[in-house]
């Protein structure tokens, strides 16, 4: 009897492996500080917000169609665009995206400790922040 019970305490191990390795990566938590026209620059606004990532955070493929400047504020991250090299942000260093790049790395760089960062944009007034990329 103590063999079946180890190998059904085996099995419920393997099974609970399994369906955590399902559950897709936590989503990254945004909170919109400000936006704002910009008169001197018509058309335009600026957009400030906070990015948490709890641990394991993956961001999809994204583009923003805008001026983005990261400031990270605690944890690690690594962002990526295309056709360059992936770098890894700690607190205080930032980070630039183009209008025209597409962001293909977004991720908290740590299992088990959230990152936050601040992101502004100068964007066209009434844009989406996020546009999905395929």
């Amino acid at each position: 009897m103590t063999a079946l019970k180890s190998l059904a305490a085996a099995l419920l191990l393997l099974a609970a492996g399994t369906a955590s390795a399902r559950q897709p990566a936590p989503e990254a938590h945004v909170t919109t500080l400000m936006t704002k026209p910009l008169p001197d620059y018509p058309g335009k606004e600026a957009v400030m917000l906070t990015v948490e990532y709890p641990p394991g955070t993956v961001d999809p493929v994204h583009r923003h169609n805008a001026d983005a400047f990261i400031y990270v504020l605690e944890g690690t991250i690594v962002m990526g665009l295309r056709g360059g090299k992936p770098v890894t942000l700690t607190a205080g260093q930032t980070f630039y995206e183009g209008p025209n790049d597409v962001h293909t790395i977004g991720r908290n760089a740590s299992l088990t400790k959230p990152a936050r960062f601040v992101v502004f944009f100068l964007k066209k007034k009434g844009a989406p922040v996020l546009i999905p990329v395929k």
